[in-house]
């Protein structure tokens, strides 16, 4: 039960596993490899927490894990800021907010597309409630009063990555979870220790099979001026001639415009795709124009062919996979950090406990037998399965591991 276990990658997905092992054994012994903390994805990200707003078409696998993610979100932001010795009720200190969505349409084919949406949205029974623009007006009077329509999605909440980066940091600084500044190298990875690949596009330079992509985005930081703070509450979601926009308030007066999908490989921020946001954005809420500007930046996030996560283990290692969580990263860190927390603690106590089966050992000691290797991996989805459920939750889980493994194989059909 001694065994160390060791993570790469320092975003917030890995962070937060480091945390979810510390929950499930206090004695757990945890070390993250990272030249750069929170310098990734989770940096430029605005930290949407929306399950029903971030629904896609042909993406019906990811729903399930999204919406299992934003139930456990709440008990992981609490158990975090009580473990940093901070309040869990201060929005300042988490950077989690519940003010709810809204999601709006610039002009009349806008508007079907919010309904279109909206319909999807409905089917799988998530809460969007058609509002009058009049209505929105009265939530949020800093909107456009030409918008041509809008929905209300109370659920859809957020969490500024950042704050809670650094919050989840203080929390595994006071359970003496070390972070050690420098690259992982493949003697990181092996079979005699249990490892927890968690760097994103990183990933495939352990695992060269895992078919990542990166996709860029253009991400605008900008300051309200203090007479006009807030300048909204809430999320603002919007469809401006078909183009996706958003605008995240934050609780120090901030805002977070995003944010642009690319491909070209140019790990700057575009001309284009700056004035993009900033004209789509002032469509629908004029008054960033009196904003100043204080970020533009591009991020990279690691994409993969169906846009589902992998968090599965390598065959090879043993080692757990978690990532490819592409465009929700942030909403599905909650999922991934308990999910690889719980294989993690899985294998290490299946490797260790001497009463365990002498197939399982000779799996683990020859990896020769393809029957031993399978028993050996059911035992530790059995343990894991167990170990998910242990958290202390508002809200029992919808899905099993077996449920998420499913749908997050390294080795799926895509």
């Amino acid at each position: 039960m001694s065994r160390h276990i060791t993570i790469i990658g320092a975003g917030l997905v890995g962070l937060a596993t480091a945390f979810e092992l510390t929950e499930l054994d206090s004695e757990c012994s945890v070390s993250i490899l990272d030249p750069a903390p929170l310098s990734g994805a989770s940096h430029h990200a605005a930290g949407m927490l929306a399950p029903a707003a971030e629904m896609q078409y042909q993406q019906d696998a990811l729903v399930p894990l999204m919406r299992q993610s934003a139930l456990w979100y709440p008990s992981l932001v609490r158990r975090v800021a009580l473990a940093a010795h901070s309040d869990p009720d201060d929005p300042h200190v988490t950077g989690f907010r519940r003010d709810g969505t809204y999601v709006v349409a610039a002009d009349s084919a806008d508007r079907v597309h919010l309904a279109e949406t909206r319909d999807f949205q409905e089917s799988f029974g998530m809460e969007a409630t058609q509002v009058t623009v009049r209505q929105l007006r009265k939530s949020e009077p800093a909107l456009s009063p030409n918008l041509s329509g809008a929905v209300h999605i109370s659920g859809d909440h957020q969490i500024d990555p950042r704050v809670f980066g650094d919050l989840i940091i203080g929390a595994l600084k006071n359970r003496g979870v070390e972070i050690v500044k420098r690259s992982a190298t493949p003697f990181d990875v092996n079979p005699d220790d249990v490892t927890i690949v968690a760097n994103g596009l990183g990933a495939s330079e352990f695992f060269p099979y895992l078919q990542l992509r990166p996709v860029w985005g253009d991400v605008l930081r900008l300051r309200v001026p203090a007479e006009l703070d807030p300048l909204v509450t809430s999320v603002i979601r919007g469809f401006v001639r078909d183009r996706p926009v958003y605008v995240v308030p934050r609780i120090d007066g901030g805002l977070v415009l995003g944010a642009t999908s690319r491909e070209d490989g140019r790990d700057q921020p575009l001309v284009g795709g700056a004035l993009d946001l900033m004209r789509d954005a002032d469509t629908i809420c004029p008054g960033i124009r009196e904003c100043t500007i204080e970020e533009i930046t591009a991020g990279a996030r690691p994409g993969t062919p169906d846009d589902l996560p992998y968090i599965s283990i390598d065959d090879g290692t043993g080692a757990v996979v978690s990532t490819g969580y592409f465009r929700h990263g942030i909403l599905l860190t909650a999922l991934g950090a308990r999910v690889g927390a719980a294989l993690a603690i899985a294998g290490r106590e299946g490797a260790a406990d001497p009463s365990g089966s002498a197939d399982g050992q000779t799996s683990a000691a020859a990896s020769d037998s393809v029957a031993d290797a399978h028993e050996a991996l059911e035992e530790r989805l059995v343990k894991g399965n167990e170990l998910l459920t242990r958290a202390d939750d508002d809200d029992a889980p919808e899905l099993t591991l077996n449920d998420i493994l499913a749908a997050t194989d390294i080795h799926r059909d895509v």
